[in-house]
């Protein structure tokens, strides 16, 4: 256990003593799972690099590709340069194919883990005009870059789509003429504009209930190419409800970093597979409940993953987007990487008060994988903001 003095909103301090951690699992073989789990993993920035982080992309590739190997080991594959990587949000389609290229490389070194890469639109000009077809020719670039690295495609959402697109039926024209040419299944991913502003009205409409039937009918005339769809709209009503219409052998994927464990348990008519942001955070916890459900161990899932809700809330926060500054903290925190900063600048997207929170809230949902290493460190970034 650990004490430290941290802010609260009242403007005072208050002293904060942690708790028991989650024990980790001994290194051996990973676990097997009866859901199918990705992380959607980040990148290390490389702090020592001489560059403008508010405009250059500089990855720490070795810590990064540790990473992975870290989620591997307990049992969980890794959605690959997807916005949890800040693809599109600091890191381009150049830097993002280098990571696609290392980490299929360390797959291969790892027989039988899990990788799926995203593939999107976002080398295209942001402010220029472009057509349906140039759409499709920049899907096209990406996904043969992916596969011809031997990855298994995430058919990511597109900008340059929600902008472009007049009509649902562009959208069906888009998605059919690119999974008729994809090499195996894909997982497709409904980004919703909570995350990425950019994308409201995807699928040619703003309610998502219209939307969704639209995508529904590309994924039913599609199906045979389709792995599963992750739908990240932080409704858990909205996922069940497309869940039970979805067509034969096509999964779903939760991305409700909200609501995933009881979307991952399931219910009488099914359950989802999980693709989150949150299980990059906290793998361990993740990695254990999801080895409880496999063991018919429902109210042992539950009792693990449950306490880890409140804490992905906060991460996930309005503006959702800023996330993945709570994801690379709790990395920090744990050790898992030697600094706290991120390409973009984006640790700066949250405030001293929603870190304090965020370790408070990390520590009840025992993800502190050493408490006194954690105190240590929350207590210098206090003190490099003259707070200690």
């Amino acid at each position: 256990m650990a004490t430290i003095s941290l802010p609260t909103k009242d403007r005072s301090f208050a002293p904060y003593t942690t708790g028991e951690p989650i024990v980790l699992p001994r290194k051996g073989a990973a676990p097997t799972f009866n859901r199918v789990a990705y992380a959607a993993a980040h990148v290390v920035a490389d702090p020592l690099a001489d560059n403008d982080p508010w405009l250059e992309a500089s990855v720490d590739w070795d810590k990064t590709i540790a990473f992975r190997e870290y989620l591997w080991d307990l049992g969980l594959g890794v959605a690959e340069a997807m916005d949890t990587a800040q693809r599109g949000m600091g890191l381009d389609w150049n830097g993002a194919k280098e990571l696609i290229r290392r980490a299929l490389e360390a797959a291969k070194r790892r027989p039988g883990v899990k990788i799926a890469c995203g593939a999107g639109t976002d080398h295209l000009d942001a402010n220029a005009r472009v057509s349906i077809d140039d759409i499709i020719r920049a899907y096209e670039t990406q996904i043969e870059a992916i596969e011809g690295m031997g990855g298994q495609i995430i058919l990511m959402a597109s900008r340059a789509l929600a902008r472009a697109a007049q009509s649902p039926e562009d959208y069906a024209r888009v998605y059919g003429r690119i999974l008729r040419q994809v090499k195996q299944p894909v997982i497709i991913h409904w980004l919703g504009e909570m995350f990425d502003p950019a994308l409201a009205g995807y699928w040619g409409a703003a309610d998502h209930y219209a939307a969704m039937e639209t995508c529904l009918a590309i994924l039913q005339e599609h199906a045979g190419k389709i792995d599963g769809i992750k739908i990240s709209l932080l409704s858990k009503e909205k996922e069940i409800s497309m869940r039970r219409r979805l067509p034969q052998g096509v999964r779903m994927y939760t991305g409700d970093d909200f609501n995933y464990a009881e979307l991952i348990a399931g219910d009488e008519d099914g359950f989802s597979d999980a693709l989150l942001g949150i299980f990059d955070a906290i793998a361990p916890a993740a990695s254990a409940g999801l080895a409880r459900l496999a063991n018919d161990d429902v109210q042992g899932f539950h009792g693990i993953l449950e306490p880890t809700v409140p804490l992905s809330r906060h991460i996930f926060k309005s503006p959702t987007r800023f996330y993945k500054t709570g994801v690379v903290f709790l990395a920090w925190l744990n050790g898992l990487q030697d600094h706290f900063l991120m390409i973009g600048g984006q640790e700066s997207a949250r405030s001293l008060l929603h870190l304090a929170e965020l370790f408070r809230l990390a520590d009840k949902a025992r993800v502190l994988h050493d408490p006194d290493l954690a105190a240590a460190r929350m207590g210098k970034l206090l003190a490099v903001h003259g707070l200690a």
